[in-house]
């Protein structure tokens, strides 16, 4: 620790590091030009950097440069059950690697405070509907995952710095927000900024609160778990100034569909976005919160707020200790990261956005930046007359109305405002479609509380919206089964089916097999599409029902007014609440269980836990770059469900007959994201989605969509799994050509451990996403760039060519992409290496993450 700009916080007995000081020694008056973000990465430097390279990081901050890697070091890591859960077995696999090495298994463990939350492996199989729906979802979830909740178990006590909220609790970003983080940090006798990384991209919800937090993938956050630094260059820092407020009846989710899209137009993937503006210091911490959740759906990396006000009163709303609020306050204002102190910050590049010019809106039909305003539905095509033929579903009809994820619930107003709507329908005698499965899955257990104190918890109810959970559903694609009948007409109709959630994430085939499509909309546009039955329906005009009198009703007779939502929130929503909920949940027990042995005693049957591969056969040999040929040719915006799905595992699919062969009834079968601990499961996932696009199997003159490739040379199309066991037969190595933003949306770090599996051994592309990108240097897969003005298209590529790499591999370096064409024809075409820093060259060069981690663990232990 470098203790030269060590001091004592003024009214406290704490000591901090005056970041200001170490920042203007070298650059007078170059602190109040520090954007917010450089302010906290600075003090990471000074508190944890080593003296000797300490001047020469901080000044790629001062100086805007780009030029050297620096070190962060986050304060924790949080992760859910499905990314921490697969983190964990890569940990426990570690061990047995050790073990088999002559090391001492029970020496591998975090090093980092690690926070695991189960929170992704319940589906609504009970809708809301139905009033024992929380505890019969609950149940199932424990059946099925009896043998993943053993191994949890198992990691709670074997491993040191690991705690566990159990299953039933909240979705880890709302409860992240409203006790986890402290947004000051003390450890021995220290106060400095909180900051973290979770297995999650939207762990950027609580930017919201000032603390520097981002997605990572599984492989980064065992990185970090594991105390090591998180490298990196300096970031693009953009800030964007909110102007304006909002109209009267315009919800959170509305302003953060509009700057979603506003923002992906701008262009700020990767790049770390700080709001300010009198509109940003008049957004409640909740409304901030939904802006910083959707990060990774306009493409940043990270999305600050200012400490200030709003955080203070935050806190103590959600019932942090006195003590700790004033902490907050007091070193915010001394270091420089209170609002007030940030005037004079300077970024590379300014965007304004006006709050006034937000409407009503949704996103869909397939991207959460798919804006379109509810009053232009008609004209867009997707409301519309429909036929109302009794005893059947309209067509466009809703079969899914959720209203789920951390976007929305973590925002009181956003929750009371779909109460208040429930209640207005009720009273006018309006009910939901029969056809329409809906829940309420709140983030976080408070919800319920203060619903049940503004009266609305019986009105949502009657309405089909009671509790099926507090964990992550719809959004993740665990939105369940549908009622045989509904299912089978669907079928039996060809019927074009929807969802609609007030989720963050909205990508074909995401949210349920049967819902061709689904949109993005607020709480209370999800209880109204309930009631309407279809998206085929102008929600603004159209008649939702009549009255006792006969008098036609529509949106705007039962939308709620602000005041009437604010004035709730303001009596419904209690600091005790909080405190009821936060204090029992992280009540520290003593464990008086019996000790378990420091190798796991993995369960050969399992198809949820299996001991990894990853320091055995092919994987552990050389990657020689040559001779490859594509697994697939694909077009822009692949997504990490397109790479490897989480939603439901169908009985026709590869990982459907695997499961069945090992015994599994379908109705257990699960969601994929639930067997990524056993590779065997989720690597026939790789490429399983149906809506995938592969420009390499060509029918009738289009792009044949399905999961499906050519096998070469022999030039047969088959199913995607089985041309990857003939190629992992034969031995083959392989490569994927992409177009731009490959590997967007969640953090899906079997996105790059399936391809890796495969045998595929580099990626070429136009452009890749941030964590994604380091899920596949991770894993040991070379990311390749192809130069402005050059693609797939310009190449001609058809999927028949065999591919070499030639060159140096340094960070950022220029390398050859060697193209053979069948003809025997040879193109030599430039590729940027986008292995960005040498620790991620020496992470590619070592095989990935966990061999560079058993090497430099036992070459400590011998040394």
């Amino acid at each position: 620790m470098n203790t030269e700009f060590r001091k004592t916080l003024p009214g406290t007995r704490l000591d901090y590091f005056d970041t200001r000081a170490a920042v203007d020694a070298i650059k007078p008056g170059a602190y109040d030009t520090l954007p917010y973000t450089s302010r906290v990465l600075a003090e990471n430097l000074v508190r944890r950097c080593d003296p000797a390279t300490l001047n020469a990081s901080l000044s790629q901050l001062i100086d805007r440069k780009r030029d050297l890697d620096f070190p962060w070091f986050p304060a924790r890591v949080v992760c859910h059950d499905i990314l921490g859960q697969t983190a964990l077995v890569d940990l426990a696999g570690l061990r047995d690697a050790i073990a088999q090495q002559g090391g001492d298994p029970a020496q591998v463990n975090p090093v980092v405070p690690t926070q695991l939350i189960v929170d992704h492996s319940l589906a609504v199989e009970c809708g809301g509907y139905d009033p024992e729906a929380f505890e019969k979802n609950r149940a199932i979830e424990d059946r099925r995952n009896e043998d993943r909740f053993h191994f949890i178990e198992w990691t709670k006590k074997a491993f040191k710095n690991v705690d566990v909220i159990p299953p039933g609790n909240g979705i880890m970003h709302q409860i992240n927000l409203e006790k986890m983080s402290p947004v000051i940090q003390v450890r021995d006798g220290v106060a400095f900024p909180d900051t973290c990384v979770g297995t999650d991209s939207h762990t950027p919800h609580v930017d919201s609160l000032g603390v520097i937090a981002i997605g990572v993938g599984g492989l980064e956050a065992e990185s970090v778990m594991l105390g090591r630094a998180s490298w990196m260059r300096l970031p693009e820092i953009v800030g964007v100034e909110l102007t304006g407020k909002l109209q009267p009846g315009i919800t959170a989710t509305d302003m953060v569909l509009a700057l979603t899209e506003f923002l992906r137009q701008q262009k700020v993937v990767g790049a770390w976005l700080e709001f300010f503006g009198e509109g940003a210091a008049a957004l409640t911490l909740g409304d901030r919160a939904t802006i910083s959740n959707m990060a990774p759906e306009y493409g940043a990396t990270a999305a600050m707020f200012y400490i200030d006000q709003q955080t203070i009163d935050y806190l103590k709303l959600t019932g942090r200790e006195d003590q700790q609020v004033q902490l907050v306050e007091n070193y915010a204002k001394v270091s420089g990261l209170w609002g007030d102190s940030l005037k004079g910050a300077q970024y590379e590049r300014n965007l304004s956005f006006d709050l006034s010019s937000v409407v009503r809106n949704m996103a869909g039909p397939s991207n959460p930046h798919a804006r379109v305003a509810t009053s232009d539905l008609a004209a867009k095509g997707i409301a519309g007359q429909w036929d109302d033929v009794p005893g059947q579903m309209p067509d466009g009809a809703v079969i899914i109305a959720a209203i789920t994820s951390c976007t929305n619930t973590s925002n009181p107003r956003n929750v009371i405002a779909a109460g208040l709507m429930a209640r207005n329908a009720n009273k006018l005698g309006l009910a939901r479609k029969p056809w329409v499965k809906t829940s309420l899955a709140p983030g976080s257990k408070t919800v319920a509380l203060y619903l049940d104190e503004a009266g609305l918890t019986h009105e949502l109810e009657k309405l089909g919206f009671g509790v099926v959970a507090f964990a992550c559903t719809t959004c993740n694609g665990m939105s369940g089964a549908l009622d045989p009948v509904i299912q089978q007409e669907i079928i039996d109709r060809d019927l074009y089916a929807t969802a609609v959630l007030s989720g963050n994430r909205n990508f074909d085939g995401r949210i349920h097999p049967y819902a061709k499509q689904a949109f993005l909309a607020s709480p209370p546009l999800v209880v109204a599409y309930a009631i309407a039955g279809t998206i085929r329906f102008d929600i603004e005009k159209d008649v939702l029902g009549l009255d006792a009198d006969g008098k036609e009703i529509r949106l705007k007779d039962i939308w709620p007014s602000d005041e009437e939502i604010d004035a709730v929130v303001k009596a419904a929503v209690k600091p005790e609440q909080f405190r009821k909920v936060y204090i029992p949940m992280f009540a520290i027990h003593e464990d008086t269980g019996p000790k378990v042995e420091p190798l796991y005693d993995w369960r050969p049957q399992s198809t949820y836990i299996r001991r990894p591969p990853y320091w055995e056969g092919a994987l552990a040999g050389a990657r020689p770059l040559k001779g490859m040929r594509p697994l697939a040719v694909l077009p822009d915006n692949i997504t990490t469900d397109h790479l490897s799905p989480s939603n439901a595992i169908m009985l026709d699919s590869a990982a459907g007959e695997y499961l069945a062969k090992m015994g599994l009834p379908e109705v257990d079968f699960n969601s994929y994201a639930t067997h990524r601990g056993d590779h065997l499961t989720a690597q026939r996932a790789t490429f399983a989605n149906p809506k995938l696009f592969n420009e390499m199997v060509i029918e009738d003159g289009k792009v044949k969509q399905g999961s499906l490739t050519r096998l070469e040379p022999e030039g047969q199309v088959m199913r995607m799994w089985e041309a990857i066991e003939t190629y992992m037969e034969r031995k083959q190595p392989l490569i994927i050509i992409a177009g731009a933003d490959y590997g967007q949306g969640s953090s899906r770090d079997w996105a790059a451990k399936g391809v890796r599996l495969a045998g595929v051994e580099a990626i070429a592309a136009e452009g890749f996403e941030r964590i994604h990108r380091t899920n596949l240097v991770g894993m040991g897969v070379l990311p390749l760039e192809f130069m402005p003005g050059t693609n797939r298209k310009t190449l001609q590529i058809d999927g028949s060519e065999t591919y070499d790499v030639i060159g140096e591999r340094t960070p950022r370096a220029t390398l050859t992409l060697v193209i053979t064409r069948k003809n025997g024809e040879r193109v030599e075409v430039p590729v940027t290496c986008r292995l960005d820093t040498a620790e991620e060259v020496s992470i590619y060069e070592a095989g990935g993450v966990l061999q560079r981690f058993a090497q430099d663990f036992l070459e400590s232990a011998t040394a």
